[in-house]
């Protein structure tokens, strides 16, 4: 057997084994993480909603406090396959 790397559809990354049979093997260690992984991402869902003639999310509490977004932050939108990357700027410090 093989071992090999995939992804699911939401890029969560996991590792499997490959037979020269064409089966394919995931431990339940491998399926639990994922498991996982999945709930963190069903935990952080938005609704998209109009606002004036653009559409726009409010980004949940915890994220808010983990990522220490602030009001009028700005952030970097990068289209991926089947996502968007939200990057937040760094904050510019002002010299004296």
């Amino acid at each position: 057997m093989e071992e090999k790397q995939a992804q699911t559809p939401e890029g969560i990354s996991y590792r499997y084994f490959a037979c020269p049979c064409g089966e394919e093997i995931v431990n339940m260690q491998q399926l639990h993480d994922v498991a996982e992984q999945y709930r963190t991402i069903k935990l952080y869902r938005a609704k998209v909603t109009k606002w004036g003639q653009s559409l726009g999310f409010r980004i949940p509490k915890d994220l808010v406090e983990k990522y220490h977004f602030k009001a009028n932050d700005e952030v970097a939108l990068i289209p991926e396959k089947n996502s968007i990357k939200v990057i937040l700027s760094e904050k510019k410090v002002s010299s004296s």
